[in-house]
This record gives structure tokens, sequence and C-alpha cells, in this order.
């Protein structure tokens, strides 16, 4: 699956500034958003299957068989 990230000029600047490459901070922050999902998924049957069908309205779900 391929990602397109925009990250604003501003932003983008103030982390070249402060020694960070935008790039890798924007993956880092997607990885942790993905990890806090999952964990809320794990932590509430019904936030699983919420997430469940809305993967299944977007056409991302997978058939189990």
């Amino acid at each position: 699956m391929q990602v397109t990230l925009t990250i604003p000029d501003e932003l983008a600047a103030q982390l070249i500034a402060a020694g960070k490459d935008p790039s890798r901070t924007a993956l880092e922050a997607l990885t942790l958003y993905q990890r806090l999902y999952d964990l809320a998924a794990e932590a509430d049957p019904r936030e699983g299957i919420r997430q469940g069908l809305e993967e299944i309205i977007r056409g991302a779900g997978r058939p189990a068989t």
C-alpha cells in the first residue's frame, strides 16, 4: 500500500531547523497512530468491530477465506 503525505512547509522547516528529517518524522507519527488505533481495538471489542466495518465500507478489507 502506498501512502502520500503532505507536510506543510512551515512544519517541514521547523523539523529541518530542529535537525529532523520531515519524511521520517511523518512515518514515525503514522506508525504511532496505527499502534494506538490497534490498541483501541484490543481494549474494546466494539471499537474493533467499528474499525472492521469502517474498513469494509472503504473496501480495504480482505475475505477471510
